[in-house]
């Protein structure tokens, strides 16, 4: 019996140091390679125990990935350049909308124009006369009727026959009669009468020095 189980014991210490040989066998080859693959002289890496081959490997990798993604370029970000294009066409509607065209026939064809270059509209009998800066056009529409849809535009009354677009006014000049005169882009003018002096106030987001102007009493 005593042999058997010192038999047994020797069996259990044999594989005991033959693991700790096999792991110190795995830690010299690995210093080995190690050190073969560094620039500097070869030197003799400390045995470690089997354990912490793995540590360190793992160390290695994570170190070796780290500086590949510091060194590499940064990927094209898809999504970054979704959002600027869809930015980019938000900001051409936005423009859009804030000089508007309008379409209407004329000399038997459709003529667009932006209304910003539409500096007065004229009635002129069953037709409306738009002076643009480039040309007039005849369109067959009453002069109320396009008032209401030229008024969220900036086109406002200044005549019983007349509208006028409020970014080309460049000067009014007061009358004796009560009345004003209108200097706008390209030279024209226009008359307001006293039934649409109020109107005037439209022309300027900001007056100063002029609460009586336009409006009320004269000085």
């Amino acid at each position: 019996m005593a042999d058997g189980a010192n038999g047994s014991s020797m069996s259990t210490r044999e594989i005991h140091d033959r693991r700790n040989a096999a792991g110190e066998m795995l830690a010299q080859q690995a210093a080995h390679r190690n050190a073969a693959a560094s620039p500097g002289p070869l030197r003799s890496a400390p045995v470690r125990p089997a354990g912490s081959i793995q540590d360190s490997s793992h160390k290695s990798i994570a170190d070796a990935f780290c500086g590949a993604a510091e060194s590499s370029p940064p990927p094209l970000n898809h999504v970054g350049a979704a959002n600027l294009v869809r930015v980019s066409r938000q900001a051409e509607t936005i423009a859009k909308r804030q000089a508007p065209r309008i379409a209407f026939k004329a000399r038997g064809r459709i003529i667009f124009l932006d209304l910003a270059g539409i500096f007065a509209v004229q009635a002129e009998g069953n037709y409306v006369s738009l002076r643009h800066r480039s040309d007039s056009y005849l369109v067959h529409e009453s002069l109320s009727s396009i008032a209401e849809k030229l008024k969220p535009y900036g086109f406002i009354r200044i005549h019983r026959s007349v509208l006028v677009n409020v970014v080309a006014v460049e000067e009014i000049q007061p009358l004796p009669t009560g009345e004003y005169r209108l200097h706008v882009k390209g030279g024209t003018q226009y008359l307001v009468t006293r039934t649409y002096k109020r109107n005037l106030r439209e022309l300027a987001q900001l007056w100063v020095g002029s609460e009586r102007l336009c409006g009320g009493e004269q000085r």
